[in-house]
């Protein structure tokens, strides 16, 4: 069932969910959460799909704000919101609200939403696109217990990381960090069988995709050794490798679902790591609403710190030597000469010296 309210007030909106419920027979409000969406006009379709994919394991009410664009002075002072009410199998298990606001009331939208709010139930607010860089200072952020948010929509998603680093507060959460949760199951297990130490690992993965940098950080963490992030052609994270003092370990999904785990005196294995919807991603967030302390440790580790230890590069046998460039030499040529003259002169001085 869908009710449409123009020019409206949140009054008249939570007397429509209550006319919807009564409509379809289901008075009682049996939700756990409210979910805010905040994003554009867009990317709303596929962020409410989302949504109501994971509210059958989360039933809640869904509000989504979408922050209309005034074209003309005259529009930016005329306040406006406009609403569309869901319930039933529209709203997925819960309840649903669009939220379309315009003119001064954009920037007010917390106090549009404040009172759409479950009472006594925890609020979840996500961006899935163009999240603020302190969430938690965001008005509707401050609303929130958990507040989602997804770098991998970043234009920059590395200078995103180091940003969100610099603001965290207890309650952040990126999806490019739930989005690896399987690779840390794997890697975890991949080490729980075997009794060696990690010396190095190297993470590789497509460009752009901040999930390979927060692995790394991740690995590098917990691990306390050397870290090095490699491009591929993706898609996504492609394949970590660890060196031990047992031999390699390697996890490689070059496919983007199936990966095989190989571990030095094991045969190699086969297992499920498909790149995940979603609605998947958000579902999980939801499970939780406490603060992820292992995340915010691997944030805090900093992305300027990968590839801090330059890679020895090891000759294989039979390779040619490598020759310097001519420019080198000349570049170096002043300095063999001084060295050359101090040489000269080092036994002169030390029978000067008898």
């Amino acid at each position: 069932m869908k009710i449409d309210l123009t020019d409206t007030t949140a009054g008249d909106i939570n007397k429509a969910l209550v006319q919807g419920r009564r409509a379809i027979g289901t008075p009682a409000v049996g939700m756990v959460l409210t979910l805010v969406i905040v994003t554009d006009e867009e990317n709303a379709y596929d962020a409410l799909k989302a949504a109501n994919d994971a509210s059958r394991e989360h039933p809640s009410r869904t509000l989504v704000v979408i922050r209309r664009v005034s074209r003309t002075p005259r529009d930016r002072t005329t306040s406006r919101l406009d609403a569309e009410v869901r319930v039933g199998a529209d709203a997925g298990t819960g309840e649903t609200v669009v939220l379309r606001l315009y003119g001064e009331v954009v920037e007010h939208a917390d106090s549009v939403v404040l009172p759409l709010l479950l009472p006594d139930a925890p609020v979840v607010v996500w961006w899935p696109v163009n999240a603020p860089l302190d969430p938690a200072k965001d008005p509707l952020g401050a609303l929130a217990q958990r507040r989602v948010t997804d770098t991998y929509a970043a234009e920059q998603p590395v200078r995103e990381l180091s940003a969100r680093a610099d603001a965290y507060t207890p309650g952040d959460t990126d999806l490019s960090w739930t989005r690896i949760t399987p690779w840390r199951s794997m890697l975890a297990a991949a080490l729980d069988q075997v009794t060696c130490e990690v010396r190095a690992v190297e993470v590789e993965g497509e460009e752009f995709n901040p999930s390979c940098e927060l692995l790394a950080m991740w690995l590098a963490d917990r691990l306390d050794v050397p870290v090095r992030r490699s491009l591929s052609s993706g898609p996504g994270l492609t394949a970590v490798r660890m060196d031990t003092s047992c031999g390699p370990i390697v996890l490689d999904r070059a496919d983007g679902s199936l990966a095989t785990l190989s571990i030095k005196g094991q045969p190699p294995r086969a297992v499920a790591l498909k790149r995940r919807e979603t609605a998947e991603l958000i579902a999980e967030e939801l499970r939780r609403l406490d603060p992820d302390d292992t995340y915010a440790s691997a944030l805090r580790y900093g992305v300027e710190r990968l590839n801090a230890v330059p890679e020895q590069s090891v000759q294989e046998p039979g390779e040619p030597v490598a020759e310097p460039a001519p420019e080198e030499e000349a570049a170096k040529a002043p300095a063999k000469k001084a060295a050359a003259r101090t040489a000269k002169k080092a036994p002169a001085r030390k029978a000067a010296a008898k």
